[in-house]
């Protein structure tokens, strides 16, 4: 018995990863997570309530509460969605109370998402209020101005001093002649310019050295510590280069070269206002730290903002939690009887569910759900052995057909087959058991003649049997199958048909033979007896009498002739009839077949010289168990029966006045795995079409003139005895396609069992002809 129970891990230890999922789902743990979204929504507000109008006074308090609030709320939404999935997979199934499950969900999500939105858009714009009345638009506007101000003084001592650099170094190109010849009159020309323009310093250095060439002012160095390379080459280029962070030092500099002497450069510098300094790094200290406060309102407002979106989202979950454990309270006893009913829907009758308190109506309801799933349990375990009994019965059935040689083939009432056994589908030559449910008459239509007389049969006579031969097969391989079908009936009524089956092809042609054989054996006894008389009499009368006949003697001669020469023809037919009766048996031994095939091919080119004969005979060809001389035989009557084919095709061809095709027969040994093929082809009249092309291996069927119909039947019989095949079809080209002729192949096995008991073999066969003579 299985119970339906509350839980629902699967059967054996749970792993991990189901126990954090069942721990998630618990009615406590989603409580706990519930109460405790509450309480961290009271306590942001705690938090926030004890800091400055900006936010909380330590940025450590906001984050603590941003990973607190997001770990609770990380929680909240796998519990959330674990419940959300189980829920929408409950509707997809369509349990009960998954509706009014939904429903409950949604109202309380409303209830919790309303609050919330008006709570965090009212506080977003309270806070965004407050926080514009303390950073206000002149404020910025004063400190920009001011920052402004003073860089416009440090950018007019920079100009200033860009100015006083080129006419400096104008006046000194002019007297760059005294540098050589008067440098002392250089340095007061330096010294005078530096004193009205009011340098601290001046100075005339080669840059490549760094060595000071002239000074003025307050230098008195020999050699001036290293530029910046850049200003080197604005240098260079003819232009001012202003160094800059010279207001940390309390002047500004300026550089520019001068066009006498190799690369000389100007070097000057003026004091500035350290006051005016001192003002301008408050300045931009103050706008710095205005700045940082401005960049500080816009993380406040969005942590505040995120710290709001948190709060409401822990409350909405939590509230959607509380909603979703009240409506599984509701929905859990009607889904667990959904539940069961499906199970027991799908074949599991060994399902129950909690009954639950005895005043309860869904308790009554699961021990009614209870009590009839025992009936129904009851009523499959007698259905079951019932089927069971069946079954072996069935498969008894079964055995005993696969095991019969017959073929048998069950049929319904409609004519469709619904039970045939191993053995029909190897005489019909076709899987029955993918026909199930089909036609009979559309698997096998030589049926449909039996078949519909057994459904034509009145129903007062159900019981009786009809018989029938049926011939199947191509007209190479025709067989004929004994069929009987008889009706299947239960009480007067007809629930199908039976049809029985066998192959009696070999035991016709047995019968046939043994027939013939015994006509040929009488026809033999009773003729030959009187030849040998009339011939020897016919003989005696021509040496006796010719002499003594002088009237037409020519007549007398030729009538002898004709008495000895049919005497000798009829003597050849006997002793074809006696070999037909007594063939004997074959002394089988590995023989060559290459050879075989060569011999009799060199018996019939030397009697038919008009018709060209070719071989195909590989190398190689592996000895066949066979008897050389009753192989030869048939051979030698299969390229007879050829070269008569062909003979009779160019007479048709002449009588009809059309130009004849030559003569062809090919001669072909094909090696195979299991088997060697002996065939003979001809482009002669061909094989008659129908019933006649069945009957030609029977005794006494014949289409030549002359012929006595036992070749064939000799042939066949000599191959039944090796154990092979004897085929004849049409002869076919490269393509496959039908040309004029014929194709007659023997067909041999490779291995018997003549092979594996020779010795044995050929001493029953040599008994046997020692007793035949």
């Amino acid at each position: 018995m299985i119970r339906v129970a509350p839980s629902r891990g699967g059967p054996g230890r749970p792993s991990f990863a189901r126990r954090v999922l069942d721990l998630l789902l618990g009615r406590a743990m989603t409580l706990g997570l519930a109460v405790g979204a509450l309480l961290m929504g009271l306590a942001t507000f705690v938090v926030l309530s004890g800091g400055s109008p900006f936010g909380p006074t330590k940025p450590g308090q906001v984050v603590a509460i941003m990973l607190v609030g997001a770990t609770f709320l990380l929680l909240l939404m796998v519990s959330l969605t674990a419940r959300l999935v189980r829920m929408w997979a409950e509707r997809r199934r369509g349990a009960a109370a998954s509706r009014l499950h939904v429903r409950l969900v949604m109202l309380f999500s409303v209830v919790a998402v309303v609050p919330a939105l008006l709570v965090a858009v009212f506080a977003a714009v309270f806070f965004n209020l407050g926080i514009q009345a303390w950073f206000s638009d002149r404020v910025r506007d004063t400190l920009e101005a001011s920052l402004v101000a003073s860089r416009a003084y440090l950018d007019e001592h920079r100009n200033t001093i860009r100015a006083d650099a080129l006419a400096m170094a104008a006046d000194l190109n002019r007297a760059g002649r005294l540098l050589d010849e008067n440098q002392f009159a250089f340095a007061q020309i330096l010294a005078t310019h530096t004193a009205l323009r009011g340098l601290t310093d001046s100075v005339v250095f080669e840059p490549v050295l760094n060595r000071v060439v002239s000074h003025a002012g307050l230098t008195t160095a020999a050699v001036l510590d290293p530029l910046p390379a850049w200003a080197m080459e604005v240098a260079r280029g003819g232009e001012v280069a202003v160094l800059p962070g010279e207001s940390e030092e309390g002047r500004v500099r300026a550089l520019v070269a001068l066009d006498i002497g190799p690369g000389l450069m100007l070097l000057i510098g003026r004091p500035l206002d350290p006051g005016v300094i001192e003002h301008m790094r408050r300045t931009e200290l103050a706008f710095q730290q205005y700045d940082q406060l401005d960049r500080n309102r816009s993380g406040l407002q969005i942590t505040f903002v995120m710290i709001f979106i948190l709060a409401a989202l822990l409350v909405l979950m939590a509230a959607v939690l509380i909603g979703l454990v009240i409506a599984n309270q509701i929905a859990r006893p009607l889904s667990r009887l959904i539940v069961a009913a499906e199970r027991v829907r799908s074949g599991d009758l060994t399902v129950r569910v909690a009954e639950g308190g005895p005043d309860d109506e869904v308790g009554t309801l699961s021990r009614a759900f209870n009590r009839m799933t025992n009936q129904l349990a009851a009523q499959r375990s007698e259905l079951m052995e019932a089927y069971r009994q069946i079954d072996e019965r069935r498969r008894f059935t079964e055995t005993v057909l696969s095991g019969v040689s017959a073929g048998v083939v069950g049929v319904d009432a409609e004519g469709r087959v619904n039970l045939p056994n191993r053995r029909a589908s190897e005489l019909l030559g076709l899987d029955l058991d993918e026909a199930l449910g089909q036609k009979l008459e559309a698997v096998a239509p030589e049926f449909a003649p039996l078949l519909a007389q057994a459904l034509a049969q009145p129903l007062a006579q159900p019981e009786r049997t009809r018989t029938a031969e049926i011939r199947i097969g191509p007209a190479s391989e025709r067989r004929t199958l004994l069929a009987q079908i008889g009706a299947e009936t239960q009480n007067g009524r007809v629930n199908g048909f039976v049809l029985t089956f066998d192959d009696i092809t070999e035991l016709l042609s047995a019968q046939r033979k043994a027939a013939w054989a015994d006509v040929a054996r009488r026809i033999a006894h009773e003729i030959k007896n009187p030849l040998t008389p009339i011939q020897l009499s016919a003989e005696r009368l021509k040496r006796r009498y010719l002499k003594q006949i002088t009237n037409d003697p020519e007549t007398f001669v030729a009538c002898t002739d004709t008495i000895v020469r049919q005497v000798g023809d009829i003597g050849r037919m006997v002793d074809e009839f006696s070999a037909f009766a007594r063939m004997p048996q074959p002394v089988i031994r590995p023989e060559p077949l290459d050879q075989v095939a060569r011999e009799a091919l060199v018996l019939q080119q030397n009697a038919h010289h008009a018709i060209r004969f070719e071989t195909r005979i590989p190398e190689g060809v592996p000895r066949t168990p066979c008897d050389r001389r009753l192989i030869g035989q048939a051979l030698t009557n299969l390229l007879a029966n050829a070269a008569d084919a062909v003979a009779m095709r160019i007479q048709a061809d002449e009588a009809e006045g059309r130009a004849p095709v030559p003569g062809l027969i090919l001669l072909s040994v094909e090696p195979g795995e299991e088997t060697v093929t002996l065939a003979v082809e001809d482009n002669g009249l061909g094989l008659p079409q129908g019933e006649e092309r069945e009957r030609l291996t029977e005794p006494y069927v014949t289409h030549k003139p002359k012929g006595t119909g036992l070749g064939l039947a000799i042939v066949k019989k000599i191959m039944e005895d090796h154990g092979g095949r004897l085929l004849l079809t049409e002869r076919e080209a490269a393509g496959g396609l039908p040309v004029p002729g014929a194709r007659a192949a023997l067909v041999l096995p490779r291995r018997s069992a003549a092979e594996a008991s020779g010795p044995e073999i050929v001493g029953k066969s040599t008994e046997m002809q020692q007793h035949g003579a």
